[in-house]
């Protein structure tokens, strides 16, 4: 299958749809069904563990299992403190980047609906260099156009309330994917485009294939660590998004060198398992798909981490998507290198065999 011929108008009105959707870590519910709605025509069974991570089984009857995985949740901020005068104060839920806040339009989520607010910023006619400010989140604020707190807890707001942006996805001159938390639903959409090219080829897997969507990996992995323990699977291979160091401000000395556009970037570390990133190589080098190499230190800081160190051991991968702008509200990838994660993903699961077996010693 060509380059640009995955994707159709089809799965794109999807990916569209599923960014647009909020998903906070926690309450990712609404995202994830409507990510199994879309690849229930693509699996045999699927099953949901307690906290709402999805698994999607093509030959639930194997017993040699291979996942392949992403995460479903975006960071966002809870409700923390309401002050008498209506203003609100928050708390993260993920990593969410205080900078970005000010003059953000937000969505509120209640039980009584979703509420409009504003991120509020005092007015530059009002700031000197002696009393200029950077955002910090403990004076950052949200305004819902009330004058005290009865007004505040009248539209349903209380602490615990989430709190998600309102920006939507679009595309960028015809070449990037810009939205909210593609970190890393764009991974979610991949794997979900792997199972929809796998039934549609007619590709028979001699394995069980687990097409997984992990919650809460924006605080520690934690979907992640729940799901391997219930699937115990052989092998996973785990998509995830990095860093684009080409844009202005980065220091390629300390971050690398990635880039969007430049293919799939394929991870170096302790947690990568090797005789598996030479199969994933091998099947880049065989399909002419162009990739780009990092290296992690301790930790990948993605759900391979979880995979890796489970079950006495699972041989496990990495393959990220260069990503602009992380924890922002305009998050950016090209859509070549989506193409080609798609790609590679599928190519190299039909270069695994059953019971294969990746231990370094025999």
């Amino acid at each position: 299958m060509s380059l640009n011929k995955i994707i159709n108008n089809k799965s794109e009105k999807f990916l569209s749809e599923y960014i647009n959707n909020p998903s906070p870590t926690g309450f990712e519910s609404g995202g994830q069904k409507m990510w199994l709605d879309y690849i229930l025509p693509y699996i045999d069974e699927h099953f949901v563990d307690t906290y709402g991570t999805v698994v999607g089984v093509i030959n639930p009857e194997a017993k040699y299992k291979v996942v392949i995985e992403a995460h479903a949740d975006e960071i966002s901020w809870f409700v923390h403190y309401i002050t008498k005068d209506g203003y609100i104060y928050l708390r993260r839920n993920g990593g969410s980047d205080h900078q970005i806040a000010p003059s953000k339009r937000v969505n509120i989520h209640t039980k009584k609906g979703m509420v409009k607010a504003v991120f509020g910023w005092p007015a530059i006619h009002t700031r000197s260099a002696s009393t200029e400010k950077s955002p910090k989140l403990d004076n950052i604020f949200l305004d819902c156009g009330c004058a005290s707190k009865e007004e505040v807890e009248e539209l349903g707001i209380h602490v615990g309330c989430v709190v998600t942006y309102e920006d939507e996805f679009m595309i960028l001159n015809d070449k990037y994917y810009v939205g909210r938390a593609l970190d890393n639903r764009i991974g979610g959409f991949m794997i979900a485009e792997v199972a929809r090219m796998l039934y549609e080829n007619k590709i028979k897997l001699p394995f069980g294939l687990y097409i997984t969507n992990s919650v809460q990996e924006e605080v520690g992995l934690r979907g992640a660590q729940m799901i391997v323990e219930q699937i115990k699977p052989n092998v996973a291979i785990v998509t995830d998004v990095c860093h684009d160091t080409g844009t202005p401000m980065l220091n390629k000395i300390k971050q690398g060198d990635t880039k969007c556009g430049g293919g799939p970037v394929l991870t170096y570390g302790p947690a990568v398992q090797n005789n598996l990133l030479e199969l994933i190589i091998n099947s880049a080098d065989k399909n002419n798909i162009p990739f780009q190499r990092a290296a992690a230190s301790r930790a990948t800081g993605t759900d391979t981490d979880a995979f890796a160190y489970a079950n006495g051991g699972v041989a496990s991968s990495l393959i990220s998507l260069a990503l602009r702008y992380m924890h922002t509200t305009v998050e950016s990838v090209h859509k070549d290198d989506v193409e080609n994660v798609i790609r590679l993903i599928y190519e190299s699961l039909q270069n695994i065999k059953n019971n294969h077996d990746f231990r370094y010693l025999k």
